[in-house]
């Protein structure tokens, strides 16, 4: 047999198209090429295939070999395609039976020595290879992650020796299975917040709606602190949250077995550039935005972050996707984030302060905002200043409500929105507002009355409407009322 075909997976974006590594061996001389469009450090396979097979034991074939990765118009990056490589060509030069290849997928990086390195992508890869009914051979780090998709035949392997041993009957592999799901990290507790009970409110009505919420306030006055106990309070994954999430942070290698479905908390620096948050590269690689799916971007010093990597999360704080196009290709990304975002309220941070030691002039103090334009703050729900507390309040207060409390009604109010819309209020629009989001005649005069005198635009009265179905749904209400309305229209007022 002087071909032999393996097949493996290559990554754009989520999905994971198949690649057929096609090995042929051929009279003259002694020679190895790689062809169908692939990166550097897929040629450098090579190298590492050929030292890989020397310190197994096996025969470097001394003909001219052909590999072959179709689709050739397909980039091709990183060391996944080692060990399918390696397969076809002890396949091809009769090394190994190769009549049972068509029912397996293989990727895996060699080392020199013929160990398999772990590789990136491995749940995002499983997810399509499952489809396909294949089983799926994985160093055995990736085979873990991969074993979370439900149906998946995937065997995990410490080295070429083991797979090649599976494949020929000598040493069965075991089918890796799920790993069982363990006690989640616990979350900081909202109890260490002292005070802050209008903070603390509306961090609840975000975390049971699925609201942004951006806190202004001197510094020192607890907005990281709430931001940080935010994933405490929200309710526990779906499956398929936790699926989508864990495939997102798999292309970046940042996913742990022992972090399944615990929401993600990113919270990149203001140095972080556009490219960083939404993401980007070539390939497209998913960016803070994409990495937070079904959890928490925290962006704190607002106004110090780029004005280009700000505007650039206007549009998958709407749409809740990204699209990252290059000359080749597209790649589309989740980004299914809630945003909390703070931000001192001047240059020096202590406008409002009590101690009055602020020092900004008007002018630096617009200057300062401005850095924020119009359509982002539009784009965000709630808007609250947490003030400094009273040296009184501080060292007399007492321990706050427990996290475990606030998580049980954001929950309940959760489980309501579910049943009723099939999704988070954050998400409705267009007639879904105006199917969940009914007002009685009270609350249609004072809506108006606050169109007219906070000058909302039409996203913001849409918002308003969304906030106060959150409001009443933690109330257990199903008809939204003007108390609902008011509260909502508080947040609005920044």
């Amino acid at each position: 047999m002087s071909l032999a075909v393996v097949s493996s997976r290559a990554l754009a974006g989520m999905d994971a198209p198949e690649v057929a590594v096609e090995v042929h061996l051929a009279n003259g001389l002694p020679s190895m090429t790689l062809v169908g469009l692939p990166e550097a450090e897929v040629k450098e396979a090579r190298d590492r295939v050929r030292a890989a097979l020397l310190q197994s034991g096996f025969e470097i074939p001394q003909r001219r070999i052909t590999i072959n990765l179709a689709p050739a118009d397909l980039p091709k990056e990183s060391g996944r395609f080692d060990l399918p490589i390696a397969i076809g060509l002890l396949a091809a030069s009769g090394q190994l039976p190769g009549n049972r290849l068509h029912e397996f997928e293989f990727a895996g990086e060699l080392a020199l020595t013929g160990q398999l390195r772990p590789i990136r992508g491995a749940l995002a890869m499983m997810l399509n290879a499952a489809r396909s009914g294949r089983a799926f051979f994985l160093p055995q780090a990736s085979a873990i992650e991969a074993a979370l998709v439900e149906d998946a035949v995937v065997y995990g392997a410490d080295s070429l020796l083991a797979v090649c041993a599976h494949l020929s009957g000598r040493g069965l592999l075991p089918r890796t299975r799920a790993p069982a799901a363990g006690t989640p990290p616990p979350y900081p507790d909202l109890a260490d917040v002292k005070g802050q009970q209008a903070a603390r409110r509306a961090l609840e009505v975000a975390a049971a709606g699925g609201h942004s919420l951006l806190m202004s306030g001197p510094p020192g006055t607890g907005k990281s602190m709430l931001a940080a106990r935010l994933p405490g309070i929200l309710p526990p994954m779906a499956q398929a949250e936790a699926m989508e999430s864990a495939a997102v942070l798999s292309l970046t290698g940042g996913f742990r077995p022992e972090a399944w479905k615990v929401r993600p908390y990113r919270s990149p620096h203001h140095s972080a550039s556009g490219v960083a948050l939404v993401g980007g590269g070539n390939p497209p690689r998913p960016g803070e935005v994409s990495q937070a799916t079904h959890g928490v971007l925290f962006l704190d010093e607002l106004p110090e972050f780029s004005r280009a990597a700000l505007e650039a999360l206007r549009e998958p704080l709407e749409a809740g996707h990204i699209t990252i196009s290059r000359a080749a290709h597209q790649a589309d990304f989740p980004a299914r984030f809630q945003l909390v975002a703070a931000m001192n309220p001047c240059p020096c941070g202590y406008l409002g302060h009590p101690s009055g030691k602020c020092r900004c002039s008007p002018e630096q103090v617009a200057r300062y905002r401005s850095r924020l334009s119009g359509p982002l703050l539009d784009r965000i729900d709630l808007h609250i200043f947490v003030a400094a507390l009273p040296e009184a309040e501080l060292t007399s207060a007492r321990p706050g409500e427990p996290s475990a409390q606030v998580r049980a009604r954001v929950t309940a109010a959760r489980e309501r929105q579910l049943a009723r819309q099939n999704q988070p209020n954050a998400t409705l629009a267009g007639r879904e507002i105006d199917r969940y989001c009914p007002l009685d005649a009270a609350g249609e005069t004072l809506l108006k009355q606050a169109i007219t005198r906070l000058d909302l635009s039409a996203r913001a009265y849409h918002r308003v409407l969304k906030l106060a179905r959150t409001v009443a749904d933690l109330a257990d209400q199903e008809q939204i009322g003007a108390a609902h309305l008011a509260e909502a229209i508080q947040y609005r007022r920044g």
